[in-house]
């Protein structure tokens, strides 16, 4: 019986061995001929040869047509792992002039899964980029020395001017994060990296092509496989048209010569963008070709921060042009009217506390203290809003005037199509709470914010909104650069109107004391410099306390009625609003709606712009 057993037993292991040994090759052949494509691949490359064809990137144009940035030729050399058989190494190396040791990191890299995913020895993968018309040349005389090499025709970017770095962005070779978030892109791929090139980079970039060659028994391609049916001809991206005007761009970047800071100049009844000065900028051609990471790597070292994009994302105190966005509160919270007045005796005074102002006649009323930025009386403003008992505590009035200021386009992005826009700060209670003590601040504490210093933030994009809204009389379209896409529409962010909380009537009286800035009334003007013959401008200047020299700001518009541009103008350290930002808008708006500038304004345009002003200090980011 036990014999017995154990031949039974020794029946279902034999049995079980033999069903396992079956099993497994079962298995390895299904991985070989379903799950995997090595085979297939090997197959593939001996009978075919698929080149993937790039398409041509769009064009930018600016808003009246003139061309910006365009494609020139350039070559990529590209290799097939597996035809690489025999190769001189020292001869390859002296034609396109590289060392043995970038050559051999370069195949290792080639290799390396982790920085090349999609690597297969079977298909193309990219060994050289951006090779000029010259150096591949070269190369294709040789090219028969070289099996398994090849030629990839690119194209790079080429830019008409020397301006709009910082609006127009560049491309790069994609990262790894890049071809993991979007299958469309391989290793040795163009990417749009900064401003308009990335923000529209799926317009821009068309739609890859293939060839598919036919190849002999000894690998030489014999043509098209049946006659190129299942070529696919790539689709060339789509073409640009932005809302920058070039000359308007070109002058502001010549006015900031020698300075910190930005401009932005909005057209109001659109939202489009006419000019985007990052001060200090680059050659955008600095990011184009096999020195770009070389050059990328200088401006990142430079102490003046070129690279960094201001107009976008620096937040600086506003000064006060935002009496302006207070005084609307203001009114429409009933706090005052156009005839309330209050007393400034140089300075807003408190026992404890003075808040210092210029000298102008006293009492002030709603309109001259716009015109003759009047800190004392925007100062009474916000302690009166703050401490109302109509909001049952300062936290619920504070929250009643951030709603008002975030419906104005403050304290969040405002959601304009460039990248790294940054959303500035607009204090709420819990903010306030946290510094002083819940319950343990009121508007005595938080008085610097009426003045636009303190704790306040905005962009230079925010403040060319904030003036662009004032001349709507009360509502804005998101600021954007990118004024058509070819046969596409824009976003409706983009095309449908915001409106703030603030009732149009404040608005009309908000325009007359900017009017009355530029005019000068019985109390004073701050910004007379901005006055132009035959052009009713609106203006409200701004000096905000720094560190070292005061920043100089300018925020308005032109024509008071029917606005056609909307500015900002703000430099860093360069003391008094009235000193640099008004003259620089001033230009900026007289070159934009006439047109052309005179003999005598050119010569101001050339005091400003041989002016530096960087020599006073700057600040990092």
């Amino acid at each position: 019986m036990a014999k017995d057993y154990l031949l039974e037993k020794r029946k279902f292991v034999i049995g079980g061995i033999a069903v396992f040994i079956v099993l497994t090759y079962i298995l390895r052949l299904l991985v070989l001929q379903v799950m995997t494509d090595d085979y297939k691949k090997n197959a593939d490359s001996n009978a075919f040869l698929k080149k993937t064809q790039y398409p041509s990137r769009g064009a930018i144009y600016d808003r009246n047509g003139k061309l910006l940035v365009f494609n020139q030729p350039a070559y990529d050399i590209t290799i097939v792992p597996n035809e690489i058989t025999q190769l001189d190494t020292t001869d390859l190396c002296k034609t396109l002039n590289i060392t043995p040791a970038f050559f051999l990191k370069r195949m290792l890299d080639i290799r390396d899964r982790k920085q090349n995913p999609g690597y297969s020895k079977y298909t193309h993968q990219v060994f050289m980029t951006q090779l000029s018309a010259a150096e591949c040349g070269v190369f294709q005389e040789k090219l028969f020395r070289f099996p398994g090499f090849y030629i990839q025709r690119r194209t790079i970017r080429q830019y008409t001017y020397n301006v709009a770095a910082h609006a127009l962005g560049d491309i790069g070779e994609v990262s790894m994060r890049d071809i993991e978030e979007d299958d469309y892109y391989v290793r040795g791929d163009y990417i749009g990296k900064q401003g308009v090139e990335k923000s529209y980079e799926k317009y821009l970039r068309g739609e890859k092509g293939v060839e598919i060659l036919l190849r002999d028994a000894h690998g030489r391609i014999q043509g098209h496989y049946k006659n190129g049916i299942y070529d696919k001809v790539p689709i060339p991206g789509k073409d640009i048209t932005l809302s920058l005007d070039v000359e308007l761009q070109t002058l502001g970047e010549k006015l900031m010569h020698g300075k910190m800071g930005s401009i932005v100049a909005i057209e109001p009844e659109t939202g489009e963008i006419l000019c985007f000065v990052s001060a200090p900028s680059y050659d955008p051609m600095a990011m184009v070709g096999r020195q770009r990471g070389k050059n990328h790597l200088e401006l990142e070292k430079d102490p003046l921060k070129p690279l960094f994009n201001r107009p976008l994302m620096a937040a600086y105190p506003p000064g006060s042009t935002f009496k302006t966005a207070q005084g609307m509160i203001f009114l429409q919270e009933g706090i005052v009217n156009e005839n309330t007045t209050f007393p400034c005796y140089h300075g807003f005074v408190v026992p404890g506390l003075r808040v210092g102002c210029h000298a102008h006649p006293s009492p002030i009323s709603f309109m001259p203290a716009i015109s003759t930025s009047c800190n004392s009386y925007f100062c009474w403003g916000l302690y009166r809003m703050i401490d109302n008992k109509k909001y049952g505590s300062s936290a619920k009035a504070l929250t009643v005037w951030k709603d008002h200021m975030v419906s104005m386009g403050f304290g969040y992005k405002l959601g304009v199509d460039l990248p790294g826009e940054k959303r500035g700060l607009i204090p709420n209670a819990q903010f306030y709470d946290k510094i002083y003590g819940k319950g343990r601040w009121g508007g005595l504490r938080i008085i610097h914010t009426s003045i636009g210093q303190g704790e306040i933030l905005l962009t230079p994009v925010q403040m060319a909104n904030l003036a662009a809204t004032i001349a709507n009389r009360g509502h804005f379209i998101t600021p954007h650069i990118v004024k058509k896409i070819q046969h596409d529409q824009l976003d409706s962010l983009y095309r449908c109107p915001r409106y703030t909380t603030i009732s149009p009537q404040y608005y009309d009286l908000v325009v007359k004391g900017m009017r009355g800035a530029v005019v000068g009334t019985a109390y004073g003007a701050t910004c007379r410099g901005a006055n132009l013959p035959d052009i009713e401008v609106c203006g409200k200047t701004g000096t905000a306390q720094n560190k070292g020299k005061d920043h100089s700001i300018f925020m308005g518009f032109a024509p008071m009625n029917k606005p056609k541009i909307a500015i900002a103008v703000y430099v860093e350290n360069a003391g008094f609003g009235a000193t640099w930002a008004v003259p620089i808008a001033s230009v900026l708006m007289e070159k934009y709606l006439k047109g052309t500038l005179s003999p005598e304004r050119m010569k101001t345009v050339d005091e400003i712009s041989n002016t530096n002003l960087i020599q006073y200090g700057f600040k990092e980011y």
